[in-house]
Formats: C-alpha cells, structure tokens, sequence
C-alpha cells in the first residue's frame, strides 16, 4: 500500500485518479475508491465551488500500520506455521492550488 501510496503523493486528483485506475496493484483498486470518496466528501463541504475548477490535489497522504490478524497454518509433521494478516489506516488530505501564487 505504501507503494502505490507514494506514487499519487502531491500529484493533482485527476492524475492520481489515472494512475491509480491504470495501476497493476491490488492496492490501487482500494486507494482510487478512497481517493474518490475523498473528492465527494470535498464537493459536499464545498457545495458552491466545482470540482473541475478546484484544481484539487494530494496535501497528504499517510499509510500507518493497524492491527494484525494471526492465524496457523498446519505444516508437516505435526508443527504449525503462523500466518500473519495484516491491515492498515489510510489517510488522504485533499488541498486546492491557488493559482495567484504561482507567478
């Protein structure tokens, strides 16, 4: 998660929405419906401005570890493997560009 993470860091919405629909990772699926319910959460806090226009992207975007399922595997001769399921917190913080300060 971390990888794909890093790559729509500081990039605009619509490009990391790209990136993450064209990505081969199994977390980029879950990252763009993330991203998405970050867009929608901004357009309804923002009901007069238009998400086109807000020029939008990625402020920060955090992976932290979270709590860890563990689970045994049988293995031969009578011995058990641990199996270790791990989860994550994800955190998306979304930011418009102004464009008076970019001269």
């Amino acid at each position: 998660m971390k990888i794909v993470a890093d790559l729509v860091r500081g990039k605009n919405a619509d490009q990391a929405l790209d990136i993450l629909r064209f990505s081969q990772k199994e977390a980029s699926r879950k990252l763009e419906k993330l991203l998405m319910s970050a867009i929608s959460n901004w357009q309804a806090k923002n009901k007069d401005s238009n998400v086109e226009d807000a020029n939008l992207y990625i402020h920060e975007i955090r992976v932290d570890s979270a709590s860890m399922l563990k689970r045994i595997r049988p293995a031969p001769q009578g011995r058990a493997h641990r199996i270790r399921k791990r989860s994550n917190h994800v955190t998306i913080v979304l930011n418009t560009k102004d464009n008076t300060q970019s001269k």
